[in-house]
């Protein structure tokens, strides 16, 4: 019975500085992160391409950082005004998970498929839009080697007035006609 006292108080002892060092790590990680989006929102998507490297991925598809030059690129061109305030970011190991308010104005003409891929071609309507989205990030030694994001294109498509409005909905109402006992 003692060993096995031991062993537990060995393993508890063991995995201490193992937390302390995943939390540097994720503190370090969540800092290239945020430093990225300062870089986004003071216009200088340049800088923004730095964690990248040439073997980084988007979408799971290995693209390095030329791919991603272009795609900021084509951002800045259809919004120039583009910007991504921080909600809340949250990071566990070598991923840091970014939940954001992205909002711009539509003043010039995507030319290839980010955005949704829903302004390839499309007229700027020099409207502005918010919308949320979320982004998963994976790093190693600082850098992004994997990135993943989705967005509410949908409403972002309504607001720049390129889709239909749907009709109101009364959740409040749906959820008291549905919740009686």
């Amino acid at each position: 019975m003692k060993i096995a006292h031991w062993m537990m108080l060995i393993c508890v002892c063991l995995s201490v500085p193992v937390r302390a060092a995943d939390t540097d790590v994720e503190a370090a990680n969540m800092a290239v992160v945020r430093a990225q989006h300062d870089a986004f929102n003071r216009g200088d998507w340049k800088a923004a391409l730095e964690p990248y490297t040439d073997e980084s991925k988007n979408f799971g598809r290995r693209v390095g950082r030329g791919v991603m030059y272009r795609i900021f690129e084509d951002i800045y061109t259809t919004f120039p005004d583009w910007h991504a305030e921080i909600k809340e970011i949250k990071a566990a190991g070598d991923t840091v998970i970014v939940r954001e308010l992205t909002s711009g104005t539509h003043r010039g003409v995507g030319k290839i498929p980010v955005n949704g891929g829903l302004l390839v071609g499309v007229a700027p309507t020099n409207r502005h839009f918010e919308a949320d989205a979320i982004h998963w990030i994976r790093l190693k030694d600082g850098k992004i080697v994997d990135h993943y994001a989705t967005r509410d294109d949908l409403a972002m498509m309504e607001q720049l007035g390129l889709s239909p409005q749907p009709k109101p909905f009364d959740w409040a109402k749906f959820a008291a006609e549905n919740n009686k006992p």
